[in-house]
């Protein structure tokens, strides 16, 4: 019945003009053919599609077919023995329909599912629907950006596979999909390539493979692990669509080096592309995950023209460079240099030969260091974390000049740092932010570590981390006592940074037992002052400063304790009655109200604290015994 109503309308719409076809033809056509469909008559379906006689019909009613075809190719598990009789079928309609309508059916489609089913759809119309946009001839960039732009935003739907086992099971067919659109991309880009004539269209298709390309540095590539290259298993499928899109860039006139260098000037150099707000948003990112691609993962890095020599080689001990077109003057404004300015000045090209020290290099990286820590995914931050260290491996101890800390980005990646430190729930994590922290306070020059020292005394607003810092301010002055003298860290620089370090934010009304890390840093780096400088030589400018040292610290540490010990020895009291109730209640610890908890875990909680006040008391009492010897000694050298 079904395939006699379709002769029907077909014999109907053979006597007719291609412009005098009637929407309702359209619908009836579509109706019949589906039947046909459902009713398994394949064979007579496809008769009518080969037959030259009904060409114009198929061109202009064919692509209604695709829709049943492709659902039939996806979900009929049922009929097996009649796959390839739907293959063959797809095939025609694709050879043989008008192909812009049939761009906006396979897009269509390709946007319908979801889950698992995304996957499966877009391996199945990839081919076809390349095919079908080769064979436009007018608006092909739009075609392209169009098909390009659907792909990923299904793509991007499924979820990335982590470990080794999700990316060799690939469950959700990302990987399949990955490799499936390199493909598909390939024969646009090599059309871009083949045309050398530079037309607007050209032009455009560029911008749009240009757009494809940054969409997938941000996703699925910037949350994506990717496997050691030494891996048995072979090659991860991330790291090779990583490889092609990088190889796309520079296919197309874009080389990697060109676009990482020029990050923090994107409105200026990618304005001509026009955008979206949000993908212009999603920019730095993109860009990011391609610094990190190629610095740490070492994708493409063979094509890099560089030479990356030590920071020593490159400047002197005035730190004036060693190579004046290539490395810039930093005792100048540091926000103001740029190394594509110093390239052009001298006629160089981005493909030139050019050499740059590692520091310089470590300038280029540190925006894109900054947008992945910022963000808050582990996989994505823990990239930025190792962006930086592959940056300050390559720096020499105590080179890292202190104007550096002119550019934003070199004080605001330690303050990511921090937050790492602090926030991130993955101990691996924290401990990595905390090791890069110190290996990034290592590659300072002196002034540029008193400098960090001073933001992140007055940023972090964590004790724990101040008193990190604190630890380092003792070492540099350690250095500064036993090895080579150093002015920022002994008299009147150092008594400026040690203002920040013997205080109490809130007098004695600081929480102790929250500060409790900071204070016990203090009192030791305290407690070493008084130890290495005598009263006579005062090379840290401690004991003029001492009596301000004790009215701002001392003292009212002392009568901070006092307080806390008695607020606390009150809570022991307390609890100690309620336990002999067998009730529960509420405690107060570090300005906290701690709830329900039963009584002999409260009193576990307030000895805890008293332990703590009890140590800083010993501390304490133990600099203030040796700031009194040692007065005591100088005043009787000088008697003498």
């Amino acid at each position: 019945m079904a395939v006699e109503e379709l002769h029907s309308i077909i014999k109907r719409c053979q006597i007719l003009e291609e412009q005098d076809f009637k929407e309702e033809d359209f619908g009836l056509f579509q109706l019949a053919g589906q039947r046909c469909i459902d009713e398994g008559h394949i064979d007579q379906l496809l008769e009518i599609i080969q037959n030259e006689k009904n060409k114009v019909i198929i061109k202009n009613m064919g692509w209604n077919l695709v829709g049943p075809v492709v659902r039939c190719l996806l979900w009929n598990d049922k009929e097996h023995d009649k796959r390839k009789y739907y293959f063959l079928m797809l095939d025609l309609l694709v050879k043989l329909c008008n192909p812009k309508e049939l761009l906006l059916g396979l897009l269509e489609l390709i946007e319908e599912p979801s889950g698992k089913q995304i996957s499966q759809i877009i391996l199945l119309l990839l081919r076809p629907l390349q095919t079908v946009i080769q064979k436009l001839r007018n608006n092909k960039a739009y075609s392209v950006g169009l098909a390009l732009s659907t792909l990923w935003s299904q793509l991007s739907l499924l979820p990335v596979p982590y470990s080794k086992e999700q990316i060799q099971a690939d469950d959700y067919g990302l990987c399949q999909c990955c490799k499936a659109l390199i493909e598909f991309t390939k024969p646009f880009v090599e059309d871009v390539i083949d045309n050398k004539e530079n037309s607007m269209e050209n032009e455009k298709l560029k911008d749009e493979i240009l757009k494809f390309c940054f969409r997938s540095l941000k996703c699925p590539l910037l949350t994506a692990q990717f496997l050691e290259q030494s891996d048995d298993t072979g090659d991860d499928p991330l790291r090779c669509f990583a490889s092609e899109i990088i190889g796309f860039l520079s296919a197309i006139g874009h080389p990697f080096l060109k676009m990482i260098f020029n990050h923090g000037r994107k409105r200026k150099t990618w304005d001509y592309l026009e955008f979206e707000e949000e993908e212009d948003k999603q920019l730095s990112d993109s860009m990011a995950s391609l610094a990190y691609l190629v610095f740490v993962q070492g994708i493409s890095i063979d094509q890099l023209p560089m030479v990356l020599r030590t920071s020593k080689t490159m400047l002197n001990d005035s730190g004036e460079s060693g190579h004046p077109c290539l490395v810039p003057d930093l005792r100048g404004n540091a926000s103001s240099f740029s190394p594509l300015r110093m390239m052009f000045a001298v006629g160089l090209s981005y493909m030139a030969f050019i050499t740059l020290s590692p520091s310089y290099l470590l300038q280029f990286n540190m925006g894109h260091i900054e947008v992945l820590l910022q963000r808050t995914e582990e996989s994505v931050f823990s990239k930025g974390l190792d962006l930086l260290e592959n940056g300050l491996l390559r720096i020499e101890d105590n080179s890292l000049l202190h104007q550096y800390l002119e550019i934003k980005s070199f004080l605001t990646v330690p303050q990511g740092l921090v937050k790492v430190m602090t926030l991130c729930p993955t101990e691996t994590l924290r401990k990595k932010g905390l090791a890069m922290l110190q290996l990034y306070i290592n590659k300072l020059d002196p002034q540029g570590k008193y400098t960090l020292f001073r933001c992140l005394l007055n940023t972090s607003n964590h004790s724990g981390v101040e008193a990190f810092i604190i630890q380092n301010i003792k070492n540099q002055i350690d250095m500064s006592l036993k090895r080579t003298y150093n002015k920022w860290f002994t008299g009147p620089q150092l008594i400026s940074l040690l203002d920040l370090v013997l205080f109490l934010p809130e007098g004695a009304e600081t929480d102790l037992l929250q500060n409790s890390d900071r204070i016990m840093a203090s009192l030791n780096l305290l407690r070493y002052l008084v130890i290495k400088d005598n009263e006579n030589d005062n090379q840290t400018g401690l004991w003029t400063e001492l009596e301000k040292i004790e009215t701002n610290f001392l003292k009212p540490l002392h009568t901070g304790l006092n307080m806390s010990k008695a607020h606390y020895e009150a809570e022991i009291k307390n609890s100690q009655e309620v336990q002999k109730s067998k009730d529960l209640c509420s405690i107060t610890v570090g300005r906290e109200e701690i709830p329900n908890m039963p009584p002999e875990m409260q009193l576990k909680v307030l000895h805890s604290a008293l332990f703590t006040f009890d140590l800083i008391e010993s501390v304490l009492a133990r600099v203030e015994e040796l700031i009194e010897i040692k007065t005591k000694s100088t005043s009787e050298e000088n008697k003498g």
